[in-house]
């Protein structure tokens, strides 16, 4: 993929017309809890259960029709995305994951297509083993946030939630590879200049705050959280190029106000969201006492909990109708 290849709002318009509709339009959720307008882009009633399913679809609605077949990693969601997108055209792929990846979202890997082979003890050694698979077989490697398509794909989200809320001051994203984080950026620089771009990072895997900082990619040695979706220690160079364009600051959240965050959606929306899908949210936590008379959007992005997960950070959800496990 080209690293200096510039994300463009055109193509974010173009991604909502090539994107399956399914993940498309999602619901906008509102709470006044905080004191302040919150608004909350719901990514979780789809068949994958996260946002996931747009950038991989324009990728491959982008991708020259020859048939390669496909090989990534993923801590699950984007594996499940590219999974659902790659049947629906008739591609076949090879997801690598860690062998402490999450089991219900291994599961639905192979449930929509997918081979799935365990390798590493993270996400980025799980990468390492998918993209030597790949160059031993001359098969295409997927990557996540060095794709320019899967920044624009998921860019619609941003795209949708101007359109349903005017004047919107801030979002806060969640921030793991960056495609997210930099899609959305995009359109909001375009088209609602006015609003902060604030993306939220899992203190525990600093290694994209630390990059935007320094304006360079800087690797880390470990990522402990609970928030598997954005736990990355090597960043993607080309999402750290487009980020230094797309976003204003990133902020870090431990787990305890990640699990806090998790805690409002349930109690506010009765969304059942994954720790990685609540990071927006503990950004907002942490910051409320400074949003006061604004307007601030955020997104519910990941919903792919066990039983067990829901049981240990959600026990209210027990039996409540909430659960959102698959």
């Amino acid at each position: 993929m080209d690293r200096h290849a510039r994300l463009s709002p055109d193509r974010i318009k173009d991604a909502r017309k090539r994107i399956d509709p399914v993940f498309l339009d999602s619901h906008v959720l509102r709470s006044e809890r905080l004191g302040f307008p919150l608004f909350a882009k719901d990514e979780t009633d789809n068949p994958i259960r996260s946002f996931k399913g747009r950038g991989t679809g324009y990728f491959l609605a982008d991708l020259v029709d020859d048939g390669t077949p496909l090989v990534t990693a993923s801590a699950g969601n984007f594996g499940q995305g590219l999974a659902y997108n790659a049947a629906r055209s008739g591609r076949s792929l090879v997801v690598f994951a860690s062998h402490n990846a999450s089991p219900l979202k291994i599961t639905a890997m192979r449930r929509f297509g997918a081979e799935v082979v365990l390798a590493g003890d993270d996400f980025d050694e799980a990468k390492t083993a998918a993209r030597i698979y790949a160059g031993e077989r001359d098969l295409l490697f997927v990557e996540d946030g060095a794709s320019a398509a899967i920044a624009e794909g998921a860019g619609t989200i941003a795209a949708e939630l101007t359109e349903a809320i005017d004047d919107i001051d801030a979002v806060f994203i969640p921030l793991g590879n960056g495609a997210l984080a930099a899609g959305t950026g995009c359109w909001l620089r375009a088209k609602s200049p006015r609003t902060k771009v604030i993306a939220v990072a899992a203190k525990g895997a600093p290694c994209m705050a630390l990059s935007f900082k320094a304006g360079e990619a800087i690797p880390t040695d470990d990522a402990r959280t609970i928030a598997d979706g954005i736990a990355v220690r090597i960043p993607v160079p080309s999402a750290i190029d487009w980020l230094a364009d797309t976003i204003d600051d990133v902020v870090l959240v431990d787990d305890d106000q990640i699990l806090d965050a998790m805690r409002f959606a349930h109690e506010t929306w009765d969304r059942i969201v994954e720790p990685a899908g609540a990071a927006g949210i503990a950004g907002i936590l942490a910051q409320a006492s400074t949003l006061k008379g604004r307007r601030i959007a955020t997104l519910l992005c990941g919903a792919n909990l066990t039983d067990r997960q829901i049981k240990a950070w959600l026990p209210s959800a027990i039996g409540g109708g909430g659960s959102r496990s698959a």
